[in-house]
């Protein structure tokens, strides 16, 4: 396979101007997969002059022919599923399973959906006084940066592509450095299918070199960004410069609550989905699991099975269940919460190590693991984003609430019972963008997905992410000649 390692600007896949690169790693053994250019300044200021200049363009272009342009791509992406598939497993670490069963389709639908929805942005008209007309009409911002994160390349770059095209926007986006190869072979098909030259635009580069230039880049209208809560604030800082419309998707602590009526066959299943896929590695992830003391040794028991079961290796074999974290340093970072556990009193009851098997020391593997702690401890708080939960337990309803809202994030949670009643009630209390009653981790194209306090603001997906690109313009015209004017002579 080929694999694409040049920037893309203006159309055309380009070196970086400094002759910097960034090696990319296969997780699964840190054999290197390739060196791909590293965008700098210059690049950025080269890629926002080519967006700039295509956007005049793209903005009048008639909204039904950007939305046929984005659906060709999505069927481009389609046809390509499996050369995709692979590249995404191999610099993420994804098991192939996942990553050609759902992430690829998933991608393939975002770009349906916004390609349908490009001509489907309404203006208003607002009832004012006799004599006059109001409209309102909603405009495409201009230039807008995208920085999509590790764990789900392939599947981000569509939540922010899409509706920023579809609104009429011109986009920059910057992938990370650690996995870029799956948005430089989308880069691909944006040029195969015929975007205008610039209108897309995607640099990989580091976070604090690139991601922060692009933050402050005064000729960049918006700043979209999926990460860190930590980064997040350096963002905003640095999208200070030019009041830059800024949308953030940014770390979770999802709790998952098992009430004691729960089906908890369907709950343990939900709940290992709900951690152990893609190891963890989602700021949506059930990492708290809050069970009800009069089920909790039950739930346990079965969860733990299930748990120990799972089907560790190489992501590329469709048995593996669960592949490598994407970097050794994340790894590192996720087993140094296991000692953090313990320091405070914590028991890790499951893995918490790498795994034994000498066919996958070379790569970052961790076992999955469960730990008791208390709601109060660091590794329940904290986000860990790695095959971990915490496990707590809780007497009552008020009791879980508390528990649950008790971080500093507020992305997705999650909980399970058959009383309808209480779970509309939970989900009315939690403080969330997202709430699962009995499941978990479900998403759409047409529902907006994001989070509030620690976790972000803005939303991706959905009508509300067509709005999130573009800003209304009020319109006032006279219409009755006989209104007179405030001077007159």
């Amino acid at each position: 396979m080929k694999l694409q390692t040049r920037l893309f600007i203006g159309g055309e896949f380009v070196e970086a101007r400094r002759g910097g690169t960034i090696e990319t790693l296969n997780p699964h053994d840190n054999s290197k997969l390739a060196a791909v250019a590293e965008a700098t300044e210059p690049d950025v200021d080269d890629a926002v002059s080519a967006a700039s200049k295509a956007f005049p363009a793209w903005r009048d272009t008639a909204a039904a022919d950007r939305g046929r342009l984005i659906a060709k791509l999505a069927d481009a992406i389609e046809a390509h599923r499996d050369e995709l598939a692979e590249v995404e497993s191999l610099d993420t670490g994804h098991p192939i399973r996942d990553t050609r069963n759902l992430d690829l389709p998933r991608t393939v639908a975002v770009f349906r959906y916004f390609g349908g929805m490009a001509d489907k942005l309404q203006g208003s008209v607002i009832p004012v006084e006799q004599g006059l007309l109001n409209y309102v009409v909603r405009e495409p911002l201009g230039v807008v940066g995208q920085i999509v994160p590790w764990n789900f390349p392939v599947m981000f770059t569509s939540w922010k592509m899409g509706p920023a095209l579809a609104a009429g926007n011109c986009v920059v986006l910057k992938p990370a450095e650690l996995t870029p190869l799956s948005s430089l072979k989308i880069a691909e098909l944006v040029r195969e299918v015929g975007f205008p030259a610039g209108v897309v635009n995607i640099i990989p580069g580091y976070g604090n070199v690139a991601g922060q230039y692009l933050a402050a880049h005064p000729q960049v209208h918006k700043i979209a960004f999926t990460g860190s809560t930590m980064t997040g604030r350096k963002i905003v800082e640095a999208s200070a410069g030019n009041l830059k419309r800024v949308q953030l998707e940014l770390g979770g602590k999802g709790a998952n609550i098992v009430f004691d009526d729960a089906d908890l066959n369907a709950a343990i299943n939900g709940s290992a989905f709900a951690i152990f896929h893609n190891q963890g590695q989602a700021c949506i992830a059930g990492s708290r699991l809050l069970l009800h003391e009069k089920i909790a040794d039950q739930f346990l028991d079965g969860f733990l099975k299930l748990a120990a079961s799972i089907k560790l290796g190489n992501p590329l074999d469709p048995a593996t269940e669960m592949g490598p974290l994407t970097s050794t340093q994340h790894r590192d970072r996720v087993l140094g919460y296991c000692k953090i556990a313990q320091e405070q009193g914590g028991e890790i009851i499951l893995g918490g190590k790498a795994p034994a098997d000498s066919a996958l020391a070379p790569g970052c593997y961790v076992m999955p693991t469960v730990v008791r702690a208390r709601p109060t401890d660091r590794v329940c708080q904290e986000e860990v984003f790695g095959p971990f939960v915490a496990v707590s337990t809780f007497r009552d309803d008020a009791e879980v609430i508390e528990i649950a809202n008790g971080t500093s994030y507020g992305l997705g949670g999650g909980l399970w019972t058959s009383n309808l009643q209480r779970a509309h009630l939970i989900a009315r209390h939690m403080i969330t963008g997202m709430v699962w009653i009995n499941c978990y981790k479900r998403f759409n194209p047409g529902s907006p997905f994001g989070g509030v306090r620690g976790s972000g603001y803005g939303r991706d997906m959905g009508f509300e992410a067509m709005t999130e690109y573009t800003t209304p313009k009020s319109v006032w015209v006279n219409v009755d000649a006989k209104i007179p004017p405030f001077y007159a002579r």
